[in-house]
């Protein structure tokens, strides 16, 4: 041990014992076999997915309002008078047929004030028959007056003649000369006579015509003592009773038209723009911003009615009718009116009652089908999709969203036709992990018709 000690003290004994160590590592690492490394691939993730490619797409929007029917009649009194019938179904909530008389108003007093102007009118149009006999009457005797004249003026002639040859007497003369004289205002008198006729005919023609309108009056009014439903209604409230006194303007009941109701529903400003997106790109050139029907026109909605409330059969077509004429300042809303025609009919008890006046109601307005990219929202990370690409692997894209519609989607760009978007989540989210990827057709199909509006 002490020789060896000594060996390794001395400087190329040491360099010697480190080299012959080096050698034999040398070649032991020489003489051993390679490593093999295993490898570490990811297991293949299964995903659902959908093929994308643009459907059409209908945008919709909820707007919300009550009920009112289409036409409310206020009925008021346009005659004075005492109550004297009451129809029995006169009565608030019954339905009553169009047609119907419903009350009547004592008539008696403009009874008797309508015959007595008739028989006014009555002896006005016998005067005129009277003056119109009496001026036949004159013109005829005028016509014997005017042959008398004539033939007293010859005769007059004759005896002048004679009375210049001397052969008569000058009384003679005279007396023929004051006949004539007679003649010629007998002639004068009956033409002044039929001169007035013109102008007494004209007084009781004028006489005639007042007389001719009181009574077209008086019979308007005596009608007025009858009221009658001018279309079938469900009556509201009732203000009269029978025998009850009313006065010209009283009101007397109310009618609600039973064959078309109206909902002004209030659309937040905000959501005009999902309505008005088909037309991005068309020219309104020519638009009259005042006429309603080429506007409604041009937009080309269409709208259903429903229920608020746990009624799923509950719903009715409805036609966008106008918009309100300015916006709600306070809730930033626009009035959309629809109407909904024969709202009483198909009524189920407890599962589809008729539109009341009232009622609270949703209004779904949609636009025109436009084809589109549409993705559920679920498949959306924080405006990224996650893409199954050709190699079956994880490829996050970004996309641009133009609008969200409930569980749906809109993708403006960032998607192209047969790109295969997962649908369900994914953890963990590595890009370029292995997928397994498992086409969705039912969810696809459901899908496309969320997106067309159906239910």
């Amino acid at each position: 041990m002490v020789v060896m000690k000594k060996i390794l003290q001395t400087p190329l004994a040491l360099i010697a014992v480190v080299g012959l160590g080096v050698l034999v590592a040398l070649v032991m690492l020489k003489s051993r076999a390679p490593l093999e490394h295993a490898g570490a691939e990811m297991p293949s993730k299964s995903v659902d997915i959908i093929t994308i490619k643009k459907i059409p797409f209908r945008a919709g929007v909820v707007a919300y309002g009550n009920v009112e029917p289409t036409v409310t009649l206020r009925t008021l009194a346009e005659v004075s008078g005492k109550i004297s019938y009451l129809h029995p179904d006169l009565k608030q909530g019954s339905s009553v047929e169009a047609g119907t008389v419903v009350l009547r108003i004592d008539r008696e007093d403009y009874e008797v004030s309508l015959k007595q102007t008739q028989a006014d009118l009555s002896a006005n149009q016998s005067s005129l028959k009277q003056l119109q006999q009496e001026q036949k009457t004159t013109s005829r005797s005028l016509a014997l007056a005017q042959e008398n004249l004539r033939v007293g003026e010859k005769e007059l002639a004759r005896i002048r003649s004679i009375y210049e040859r001397q052969l008569i007497a000058r009384s003679t003369l005279d007396a023929e000369e004051q006949k004539v004289i007679s003649l010629r205002q007998q002639v004068e008198e009956l033409q002044g006579q039929l001169n007035t006729y013109a102008s007494r005919k004209a007084s009781v023609q004028a006489q005639i015509t007042r007389a001719e309108e009181q009574v077209k009056g008086e019979e308007t009014t005596l009608g007025r003592t009858e009221i009658t439903l001018p279309f079938s209604a469900r009556i509201g409230e009732v203000s009269v009773e029978k025998g009850q006194f009313v006065n010209v303007g009283s009101i007397l009941f109310e009618a609600l038209d039973i064959n078309g109701v109206e909902i002004n529903a209030q659309l937040p400003i905000v959501h005009m723009r999902a309505l008005v997106g088909h037309m991005a790109g068309r020219s309104l050139d020519g638009l009259a911003m005042g006429n309603t029907h080429e506007i409604l026109a041009r937009l080309n909605l269409s709208a259903r009615v429903k229920l608020v409330g746990d009624m799923p059969d509950a719903g009715w077509e409805a036609e966008v009718l106008r918009f309100s004429e300015s916006i709600d300042p306070t809730r930033r809303t626009l009035g959309v009116v629809v109407g909904v025609d024969r709202p009483y009919e198909k009524v189920i008890p407890g599962k589809r009652p008729p539109l009341l006046k009232g009622m609270f109601t949703a209004v779904e307005l949609y636009a025109p089908p436009r084809d589109a990219i549409i993705i559920p929202r679920k498949a959306v990370h924080h405006g990224r999709v996650y893409i199954v690409n050709d190699e079956d692997r994880l490829e996050i894209k970004v996309i641009e969203i133009q609008q969200y519609q409930d569980d749906l989607v809109v993708v403006g760009a960032g998607l192209q036709e047969g790109d295969r978007l997962i649908i369900n989540d994914l953890v963990p989210v590595i890009e370029g992990m292995p997928l397994l990827p498992l086409h969705a057709s039912d969810y696809e199909k459901s899908l496309q018709q969320r997106a067309r509006g159906a239910a």
